[in-house]
């Protein structure tokens, strides 16, 4: 028997013997045969968890996957037993998922026969030949299986079940130096799986075990003793995922000549918000140069483009992000040319604008808050932790110095520094936003100097929270679920604290869509937060919006529907009384803005009234007013074009037939397919007119 056709477990195995008897690599007890495999969870540098994988000399695998991190994450087990050819035989995983859903997900292949069982779906189906089983939440373990699998019995494309196909290459190789032994490592992009590649780092070629796992900016997963290479490790995978989304930048990115003619639209009036009648559009230089009557006299345009009576907008602002280069891809596809970071990794984030400046890679402009979150064991780890009034000082100079327009404080901000903080922020220019901090109220942070107070949560926590509740843990989602059922909204406390907010001017972010898709629905429902572009999607994202993300029992379901219900009509009212609303997400880009929009409509508010929202208020709060939001002379021409009128059914937003940035012309149908997403729309004719 030669070496590729001994079983994958066999050749597993020996891998880890090998490794273990060199005492070189990061086996638990490196001096003997491998059984036990630590992993490190890291956010910024820090410990937040671990994976314990266990091989048994039968080829058994066992998972151990748990971390921590802004109060909240997956606590997974995973039992695992490998068919000879590297795909799945058995399955099972039972624990809790990020938001504490309980996990328990079941697969075999009984002779010829896949059965699986899942919080989205049961199933069953004959098999024609190799297959791999996705399961709905997993632990990194199993993104190794598969591209052990996939190399070793379809490198072109291994079936993935229940749906969709899956492919892996080789997308860098790595050797780590330390003072006892080189180790060759190497990273293979998976597709397939979502709406973006899933990274892996394996130890050697295809056949060997895991060595790291890295989402750059958040979290790195690796192998212990080797937690000093994970900088080395998401500066190699980001290079690689550069040249995996420059070939998306090459193929999508359109330079007109110039000047360009959009004919024949309606331009969506900011203040009647209305579409005017048929309009000629001109663009020169990346800005609108003119608005005429259809039909105007042509002075030598280079390329025309045929609106064919489509709507023409402004681009969409998305005001609540936390940017990464494949979210800034479906942004673009979305509409959305700029988005207003509200807590990532400082380095990272600046990495990714300025290669999104340079034309590198797709993306909005990105105009980012300082994140600044205080010590304490349950932070978020997206910018700057402090431990001490003058740390926060120090670091809303730093912020300040780097041209920042705000900051962010979160969660475990001590509310005895929130007044001064925000007194100081304002000084040096800077507005003042963010969570409500554990064990104060919106009221109190409004009055101490909040400009902004993002999500809606954590308004209404104002309402239902007790000096002793900790609003760090799940508790600010719970509390609000149960709770938001039964406030009487004409209640005084409820008048009084909207009259706060519009006294004070106070702007609200209220990303409404991102509690729908979080709150449970039906187990094995699709979550109605992404209902609307389900179908659209690869099959493993649609099982994923069939899961619950939180365990509340089926007897909950009505009183957190009802409390969703309530959310939104509370926007409204937030909105009626004049209080300023922004359109935010905080979920998966372009998708989720689309249907914030949608709720904002539920709430009350007219629809021209949300575009508008979406788009000029968006660069108000931006302060970029002046060079965009409107459809007017001179602006920069960041456009979308759209199949159907969103002033009277804004689910039309979602069919964007072309988007304009700086006068770049991309096809939103084109970076759709690129990621695994049918398109919404067709893009328009465009010709190029000979001198």
């Amino acid at each position: 028997m030669n070496r590729t056709e001994r079983p994958l477990v066999e050749r597993f195995a020996q891998a880890l013997r090998w490794l273990a008897c060199l005492g070189a690599l990061f086996l638990a007890g490196a001096a003997h045969a491998g059984s036990v495999l630590h992993y490190t969870v890291l956010f910024q540098a820090r410990p937040s968890g671990e994976q314990v994988t266990t091989v048994a000399d039968d080829g058994r695998v066992q998972v151990k996957f748990a971390y921590l991190d802004n109060g909240r994450g997956p606590d997974l087990r995973e039992d695992i037993i490998l068919a000879p050819d590297g795909t799945l035989r058995a399955y099972r995983a039972t624990g809790s998922s990020t938001y504490g859903a309980r996990i328990d997900e079941r697969f075999e292949v009984v002779d010829d026969r896949a059965i699986w069982h899942s919080s989205s779906d049961d199933g069953e189906r004959v098999l024609a030949g190799p297959a791999m089983y996705l399961p709905v939440e997993s632990s990194v373990e199993l993104y190794a299986t598969m591209v052990r699998a996939a190399l070793r019995v379809a490198p072109a494309g291994l079936v993935a079940l229940p749906g969709g196909e899956l492919h892996v290459v080789k997308a860098a190789e790595l050797t780590l130096r330390t003072v006892r032994a080189q180790y060759p490592i190497a990273l293979y992009a998976l597709t397939g799986i979502g709406l973006r590649p899933v990274f892996v780092w394996l130890h050697g070629d295809g056949d060997m075990p895991l060595f790291a796992s890295v989402n750059p900016g958040s979290r790195q997963i690796v192998a212990r003793g080797f937690e000093a290479h994970a900088p080395e490790l998401e500066r190699v995978q980001q290079e690689a995922e550069m040249d995996l989304l420059r070939a998306i930048a090459t193929r999508a990115a359109r330079r007109f000549a110039e000047p360009i003619l959009i004919r024949n639209v309606r331009v969506f009036d900011t203040r009647g918000g209305t579409l005017t009648s048929a309009r000629d559009v001109y663009v020169h230089d990346g800005r609108i140069a003119a608005v005429y009557e259809a039909g105007s006299p042509v002075q030598d345009a280079a390329t025309v483009i045929d609106g064919d009576g489509r709507a023409l907008l402004p681009a969409l602002f998305d005001m609540h992000a936390h940017e990464d280069p494949w979210d800034a891809v479906l942004q673009v596809a979305g509409g959305v040319t700029t988005v207003r970071d509200m807590g990532s990794e400082n380095a990272a984030l600046a990495e990714l604008g300025g290669r999104i400046a340079r034309s590198e890679v797709v993306g909005p402009r990105i105009l980012a808050a300082g994140f600044i979150e205080g010590e304490s064991p349950f932070s978020a780890r997206g910018g700057v932790v402090v431990a001490s009034l003058e740390e926060a000082k120090r670091a809303v100079d730093w912020y300040a110095q780097r041209g920042f327009r705000q900051i962010k404080l979160y969660s475990s901000f001590r509310p005895e520094w929130v007044a001064e903080t925000a007194r100081y922020a304002h000084q040096r220019g800077l507005r003042v936003s963010g969570h409500v901090p554990a064990f104060t109220t919106a009221e109190e942070v409004v009055r101490n100097g909040y400009d902004e107070i993002q999500h809606i949560n954590q308004l209404l926590l104002d309402f239902f929270v007790t000096p002793q509740l900790d609003t760090r843990t799940l508790a600010r989602l719970t509390l609000p679920g149960e709770k938001t059922q039964s406030l009487d909204l004409d209640s005084a406390p409820v008048q009084d604290f909207i009259r706060l907010l519009k006294d004070h001017g106070t702007v609200i972010d209220p990303t409404l869509a991102t509690f729908e898709a979080i709150f449970p629905h039906g187990q094995g429902q699709m979550n109605p937060a992404f209902a609307m572009v389900a179908d659209h999607m690869p099959v493993s994202v649609q099982r994923g919006w069939r899961a619950n993300l939180m365990e509340i029992g089926e007897h909950n379901l009505a009183i957190y529907r009802a409390s969703f219900a309530r959310m939104i009509e509370f926007v409204g009212r937030l909105h009626a009384a004049g209080v300023p609303l922004l359109a935010g997400t905080d979920e998966i880009a372009g998708f989720t803005l689309h249907r914030e929009l949608e709720l904002y409509v539920q709430a009350g508010i007219p629809a021209g009234e949300v575009i508008r929202i979406a788009t000029e208020t968006g660069a108000r709060y931006s302060g970029l007013l002046a060079e965009l939001g409107t459809v007017d002379a001179h602006k920069r021409a960041d456009l979308i074009l759209v199949d159907g009128d969103p002033t009277r059914d804004i689910s039309d937003i979602r069919r964007i037939a072309l988007v304009l940035k700086d006068g770049i012309g991309y096809s939103p149908a084109d970076l759709y397919e690129a990621l695994g997403v049918k398109r919404f729309a067709d893009p328009p004719r465009i010709a190029t007119v000979a001198p």
